[in-house]
């Protein structure tokens, strides 16, 4: 009887074996459908470039101006008193914009404090319940063309938000410091 991790090993060419025959069985010209999909995924891919580039530039010069870390500072006497240590201050800015940026900000807190620490733990579960609202909005509303997304920047920072208050409310509660 094969292990768990070995039948595992088998899932996903199990997939890639049957969803194309599953097509061919139903009569849909399996190749031509993939063909067509990859092309509109091409023509998608060069219309969401510009959006890319653009949040990209505009992320490199938040960074590089310094204006995180003024952020940052602007923000601890309301984040502190509510038990966000300062440290991780610079993943919950930045965590809205870019999943690199915030990935490679809660690298540098695990490195530098410890995957087993509260604020490596804290950093990871920040990671886990918030997500890219910036990067979302730009990708794939440009990549659809909608340009009315004033609501759904505030939703998605609202959902940041609780995301990050939840993150360390369970923190708090699971790993006290």
């Amino acid at each position: 009887m094969p292990s768990l991790a070995e039948a595992s090993n088998w899932v996903v060419p199990l997939l890639f074996l049957l969803i194309p025959l599953s097509g061919y069985c139903r009569g849909v010209k399996v190749y031509e459908a993939f063909v067509r999909g990859a092309e509109e995924g091409f023509g998608t891919a060069v219309r969401i470039i510009p959006f890319l580039v653009g949040m990209m530039v505009a992320i490199a010069v938040f960074r590089a101006s310094g204006a995180m870390d003024l952020l940052s500072e602007f923000l601890k006497p309301v984040l502190v008193p509510l038990g966000m240590p300062a440290e991780v201050l610079p993943l919950a800015i930045m965590r809205p914009l870019s999943g690199g940026g915030a990935l490679g900000v809660a690298a540098e807190t695990i490195s530098r404090y410890g995957p087993d620490s509260f604020l490596g733990r804290l950093a990871s579960v920040m990671q886990g319940s918030t997500d890219t609202t910036f990067y979302v909005v730009t990708i794939y509303f440009g990549s659809v063309g909608i340009t009315r997304y004033r609501y759904a920047v505030a939703l998605g920072l609202t959902a940041d938000i609780v995301g990050l208050l939840a993150a360390l409310f369970i923190c708090r509660c699971l790993f006290q410091i």
